[in-house]
């Protein structure tokens, strides 16, 4: 079978751009990578989603046809290999929001209050039809993780898997539980692009949204402003949570917010862990710490007190010892 780089090759001779130059742009905790293309005064980026790993890219096509739709920005498509799992999309450019508020916070606000508009934009409209709709039970699973990988990476066993899948399946209903809307699942600051040149709302580019399905109005939220990467500051967070709840009622919304936030930070304590451990990838664990500061924050909420007692006896503090455990396992897990 051919490898990656001549199966690449082909492809872009294909779609004519044999003769770009080709710059590796990004990775991320997934397989996929990206590569820019620059032949004379055109770029591209080719996007390399090795098949069976998870990301379809013909999702990304669907999804990103949609938002296309509705007047947002995301990537063109100019060629396909779904077979294959290359893809060659428009090159929105390196203006990140992580990068430009980087470079001056003070560009923060409005950057973010662009992006709230878009999210507010996209739940106002119809869903593409058939995708995927967890229910409560699947959000708990998936948080399963914060056991699974980041409590055993530390502990060295997983603790009470059964009891924690049925107090936060108890909050999921209780609290996140109501009408879906489409989320892109990573709506943050390194997959937001501010596209100066456009007209309102497309002035923010959208990337990384394959995942997209159904879920919770506030899921995309949280992942907004409560961001694994970079600290959002609190001012930027409560102004945004307010545009963004609008006539919701207050305590209602800030339940489902703290709630939401708490299963996804979850899921993330241990994907972090299990992309160290399985992956060999130790850079997420330095994004550990800030997490769980995300995660206890959550479970401040009143709603939360019962998860809240369950984490404080079954999900260890992240000292630096234990993040040092975890780092000493890395990629000795491969099969696990």
């Amino acid at each position: 079978m051919a490898n990656r780089e001549t199966l690449s090759t082909l492809f872009l001779a294909e779609a004519g751009w044999a003769n770009a130059t080709r710059t590796f742009l990004a990775g991320d905790a997934s397989d996929r990578r990206y590569e820019r293309l620059k032949m004379g005064m055109k770029t591209a980026v080719l996007m390399d989603a090795p098949p069976g790993k998870g990301d379809d890219p013909a999702d990304f096509i669907a999804i990103g046809s949609h938002l296309n739709a509705l007047g947002l920005s995301a990537p063109r498509i100019f060629a396909q290999d779904l077979q294959n799992g290359f893809l060659l999309i428009e090159d929105l450019g390196d203006a990140l929001f992580a990068r430009l508020i980087n470079e001056d916070p003070a560009q923060e606000q409005a950057l973010y209050a662009a992006a709230t508009d878009v999210l507010l934009h996209l739940q106002s409209s119809a869903p593409p039809a058939n995708l995927p709709n967890l229910s409560a039970e699947d959000w708990a699973q998936a948080a399963g993780f914060a056991l699974e990988w980041y409590r055993f990476a530390i502990t060295g066993d997983v603790g009470d898997v059964a009891g924690f899948q049925a107090v936060l399946v108890a909050a999921m209903r209780a609290h996140a539980d109501g009408p879906r809307v489409l989320i892109l699942r990573d709506y943050h600051a390194e997959n937001l692009l501010w596209l100066p040149e456009r007209a309102e709302l497309a002035k923010v580019g959208l990337l990384d949204f394959q995942l997209g399905q159904l879920g919770q109005p506030s899921y995309d939220l949280v992942s907004l402003l409560q961001d694994a990467r970079r600290e959002v500051s609190p001012q930027t967070e409560a102004e945004m949570m307010n545009r963004f709840r609008g006539g919701t009622d207050a305590q209602s919304f800030a339940a489902a917010y703290a709630t939401v936030g708490a299963q996804r930070a979850l899921r993330i304590l241990g994907i972090f862990a299990r992309l160290c451990l399985k992956g060999g990838k130790a850079q997420y664990v330095t994004l550990i710490p800030r997490v769980w500061r995300q995660l206890q924050r959550n479970l401040m909420h009143s709603e939360l007190a019962e998860l809240a007692a369950f984490c404080a006896l079954w999900l260890p503090e992240p000292t630096p010892d234990a993040l040092e455990r975890i780092r000493t396992q890395c990629g000795t897990q491969p099969t696990r």
